[in-house]
């Protein structure tokens, strides 16, 4: 997956329709030799009775046979994204919806430590996280560091930024680097005109 698209491709799947567990069956049935569906299902139907969503285990499965990766790379791919989902749900809290626990995984797989997760949660314990995750991974994806990312975005929805502006935002950062600006240049002139005054304190 090409660097600044992984927090859009969260949101594509947060949004996707939960589908029926014999509907995913089938998709599995017809992409993957019988070996392999069944290890993939009993992936899924793990990480469901521990709160986890299956449907972009799915995805990365499926992913794998359009891509014509063999058996053992598509099993340790969704092993690692359930990995993953299960941090990001532990880091996010329980109560944290599905879509968020997908936009938390993305992050992490960025690069973004489970704890500034717990970080960001605590920046906006209303309201959804799921935008505000996505835009954080696409930053570190496009090479801000994790750390400054974090503090810049936790900023931004305590300032009580709403997700229109908060995609607004990314779009300026990586307007900013196609323009030749470094990442972390871009980054803090946008954040420049976009925080109150104060600013994010560096996270430790």
């Amino acid at each position: 997956m090409s660097n600044g698209v992984v927090g859009s491709f969260a949101i594509a799947i947060c949004c996707a329709a939960p589908r029926a567990l014999a509907a995913q069956d089938a998709r599995l049935d017809s992409r993957l030799d019988a070996p392999t569906r069944d290890a993939v299902v009993r992936i899924i139907d793990s990480s469901r009775t521990a709160g986890i969503p299956g449907e972009p285990l799915v995805q990365k499965a499926l992913e794998g046979a359009s891509k014509h990766a063999d058996d053992a790379r598509i099993l340790t791919a969704v092993r690692m994204l359930a990995r993953e989902l299960g941090d990001a749900r532990a880091a996010l809290s329980t109560s944290s919806s599905d879509a968020e626990v997908i936009a938390g995984a993305s992050a992490l797989h960025a690069g973004i430590a489970p704890a500034a997760l717990t970080r960001m949660r605590a920046s906006r314990s209303q309201g959804s996280l799921t935008v505000a995750l996505a835009v954080l991974a696409d930053l570190v994806a496009r090479g801000v560091p994790g750390d400054t990312a974090t503090s810049v975005i936790s900023a931004l929805t305590v300032a009580g930024a709403p997700d229109a502006e908060l995609l607004r935002f990314r779009q300026g950062v990586e307007r900013d680097i196609a323009r030749g600006a470094t990442p972390s240049a871009a980054l803090g002139g946008r954040a420049r005109g976009a925080i109150p005054a104060g600013g994010p304190k560096r996270t430790p």
